[in-house]
């Protein structure tokens, strides 16, 4: 099982300085090892062809065989994490199950939230219920599942990568999507206000100017949303 050892990556990257970035990264992050770091596809493909590989870090355009080449030949032997400065590979990527895309330049802390997705996809999915038992929702955090009491959230703010559930005593990070979130909460307390933001109705202070105020923290209601929340708020 990876869960007792150490994950074992694969670079491959036509620009020398982009290996040894992620080399370099993945040297920094703990429960990482680096297998092999190379611009041979080849190379690569004989470690992976051994079965020695976890995870594969691969660009797209290479001059012997493009990364959404390479990806087919290989994608059922390890997972895959795509990195390139161009944005519209990403649809092929996503097609073909990679764990994340990411564009060049990749920063560290976008490498890091790669690695969590990848961590998560090896976690069997939790079984939970569709709506909250009593006052409380469990949620996938890093490695874990942490409790969140319901009274507690003031907000849900949706990210780039991941939510914020902000509460009382400060904010949670999870990789849970917002439409899920949704699914989980119950419907009576919490509403969407905004596809970047969940409310609980019971903590708003005010509402003026086409905005939801929690603890003088203004939040804006979408127009799509505008509707279903004023209704919503008619409701017990």
């Amino acid at each position: 099982m990876i869960e007792s050892r150490s994950i074992r990556c694969v670079i491959v990257d036509d620009e020398p300085l982009a290996v040894n970035l992620l080399a370099d990264y993945v040297q920094r992050t703990p429960g990482l090892v680096c297998s092999l770091a190379t611009t041979q596809v080849m190379d690569a493909l004989a470690v992976i062809e051994q079965g020695q590989t976890d995870l594969l870090l691969l660009d797209i355009q290479m001059p012997e065989l493009t990364g959404i080449q390479f990806m087919k030949i290989v994608r059922n032997k390890c997972n895959i994490i795509l990195a390139s400065a161009y944005p519209q590979y990403a649809i092929d990527g996503y097609e073909n199950d990679v764990v994340d895309y990411l564009l060049k330049p990749v920063t560290y802390d976008r490498f890091v939230i790669a690695i969590a997705k990848f961590k998560n996809k090896l976690q069997p999915t939790p079984v939970l219920p569709a709506k909250p038992q009593n006052d409380h929702i469990f949620l996938k955090t890093s490695n874990r599942l942490q409790r969140i009491d319901l009274s507690s959230v003031d907000y849900i703010e949706g990210l780039r990568d991941y939510v914020a559930i902000h509460t009382k005593t400060g904010k949670i990070l999870s990789l849970e999507k917002m439409k899920h979130l949704l699914e989980l909460l119950p419907s009576e307390n919490f509403v969407r206000i905004h596809k970047s933001y969940i409310v609980n109705k019971t903590k708003i202070t005010f509402i003026e100017k086409g905005a939801v105020i929690i603890n003088k923290i203004s939040l804006p209601i979408g127009d799509t949303y505008r509707e279903e929340f004023m209704n919503g708020l008619r409701s017990p």
